[in-house]
């Protein structure tokens, strides 16, 4: 079985350059495709699908969020890890809505971009510790007010093992339920706490102590 292929997206030749021997040192990913602004990613992928996309948010000629959101009209089922500096927070939602699978601190260690990279490409989502500390400490969560919801146990089970990155897949596995059935626990969790997608699920359970860090 071939290594699976990055596409590495960064307007900074010497980060990229940095960040592909790392990978390629990995022994099972091979970079096989670098753009350095979102009009040159979508150029590339008129010839390849890359397994795992890594893209910065802040790029010239086009915007991550802007290149994320074309990406996927184009394939639906591509896997995006966004890249984001450190006071990047309010982009989180953002790239989450648009369809990004993970999220990455561009100083993270070697071990958290290797996990991020096996988390994704399993179908899964990575969420940076770091970055959810930094959200949750930051910023103040538009949602429901814990106190005023109930969830059942079996929601607070889904609910961890979302955070977790867990897809509905394998919730339905590990929980030994249908796939529809998680989906239905999904909606009702977004609906009782007044949150949009997962990303922001994420984020609420943490606030609320569901989730720890």
């Amino acid at each position: 079985m071939g290594n699976k292929s990055i596409v590495l997206v960064d307007d900074h030749s010497l980060f990229r350059d940095g960040l592909k021997t790392l990978i390629n040192n990995f022994g099972h990913y091979e970079v096989v495709a670098e753009a350095s602004n979102g009009v040159e990613f979508l150029e590339l992928l008129d010839y390849i699908t890359p397994d795992i996309v890594l893209l910065d948010i802040s790029m010239p000629v086009m915007d991550g969020l802007t290149a994320i959101s074309l990406a996927l009209e184009k394939h639906p089922h591509l896997k995006i890890i966004v890249l984001s500096m450190y006071g990047e927070e309010e982009y989180y939602y953002k790239m989450s809505n648009a369809g990004a699978r993970g999220f990455l601190l561009k100083d993270s260690t070697i071990d958290e971009v290797q996990t991020a990279l096996d988390t994704v490409y399993q179908g899964k989502h990575y969420f940076s510790q770091e970055l959810l500390m930094n959200i949750v400490s930051t910023r103040q969560l538009s949602g429901n007010d814990s106190f005023s919801i109930e969830l059942s146990e079996r929601e607070q089970e889904v609910l961890i093992l979302i955070s977790h990155g867990m897809s509905n897949n394998d919730i339905a596995d590990a929980l030994f339920i249908s796939k529809r059935t998680v989906e239905k626990h999904r909606a009702n969790l977004l609906e009782k706490t007044g949150c949009n997608n997962t990303a922001t699920l994420v984020i609420w359970a943490i606030r609320n102590k569901i989730v720890k860090l």
